[in-house]
């Protein structure tokens, strides 16, 4: 079953980007996902099986319903 991720996630991957960061905010989900870099904003456009096996931790992005409650 895929992982449930949702633009505005953050995520963060096994690997570390060259700038230091691991952690990655979703832009686009899908097939494939659209990611920027939290450190350096650099994008990247990475497939879904791909992504899934590299994830470690997703932290769900504050959404407006949410923080109505």
């Amino acid at each position: 079953m895929p992982l449930v991720i949702q633009v505005g996630d953050i995520i963060k991957l096994k690997k570390k980007h060259p700038c230091g960061s691991c952690e990655w905010k979703v832009l686009r989900s899908g097939a494939d996902f659209r990611l920027a870099c939290e450190g350096c904003g650099h994008q990247i456009m990475i497939p879904r099986r791909t992504l899934e096996k590299s994830v470690r931790e997703i932290r769900p992005a504050v959404r407006m319903q949410d923080q109505n409650r």
